[in-house]
């Protein structure tokens, strides 16, 4: 029992430091210092790389778009070197929850597809490659940031089977409905055909 105590309290350890990682705004601080104004009154108020760049920066995109899923990435890894591949994969989900709902912003957050990608590439790289080859290809043919997210996350878990990581399959699909669930709005536009297209504000 003593064993089985500290495995959790390890777990539950790995989680709050994903959460907390996740949980830094780098789209709003990046903007505050580089003087581009309030991320929540520009474009969709999002915090996150697409909004970024609807004030015209392209460098300040480039680098929360980096940030955003190098916070992914870091969680899992630290939690994959000191507590093993379990608390890996909660604290890579702990990092997305805290970039949806970050206690900084007072848990109004982004939608999570960078750290999405950042997580996938720390725990698989293959499939994370395979995710962020689909997202390209998808935004270089529809030119929509959502669609593209959309459709990388959909693929997620037949990319984690086709590339031998079905270990993985639960996460992808908890992942895969967050993203949706981040994305509702989105869809309701692109249903509509009212969604905007990549850089435009």
């Amino acid at each position: 029992m003593p064993a089985l105590e500290t495995a959790q309290s390890l777990l539950i350890l790995w989680a709050v430091i994903g959460y907390l990682l996740g949980s830094i705004p780098f789209g709003m601080v990046l903007a505050k210092v580089m003087g581009l104004g309030n991320l929540r009154e520009i474009g969709s108020g999002n915090i996150g790389a697409t909004n970024v760049l609807r004030t015209g920066n392209k460098a300040a995109a480039a680098l929360t778009l980096i940030l955003d899923g190098a916070k992914g990435a870091v969680a899992v890894l630290l939690a994959r070197a000191l507590a093993g591949e379990d608390a890996a994969q909660l604290a890579g989900l702990a990092a997305f929850i805290g970039h949806i709902h970050p206690v900084w912003l007072r848990f109004r957050g982004g939608k999570g597809v960078a750290t999405f990608l950042g997580v996938i590439l720390a725990l698989a790289w293959p499939v994370g490659l395979a995710l962020c080859a689909t997202w390209l290809v998808t935004a270089a043919l529809a030119r929509i940031s959502s669609m593209a997210a959309l459709v990388a996350a959909a693929t997620s878990t037949i990319w984690m089977v086709l590339l031998g990581h079905g270990q993985l399959f639960a996460l992808g699909v908890a992942l895969t409905l967050l993203v949706f669930w981040t994305h509702r709005t989105n869809i309701s536009r692109l249903r509509a055909g009212t969604e905007p297209k990549i850089g435009q504000k």
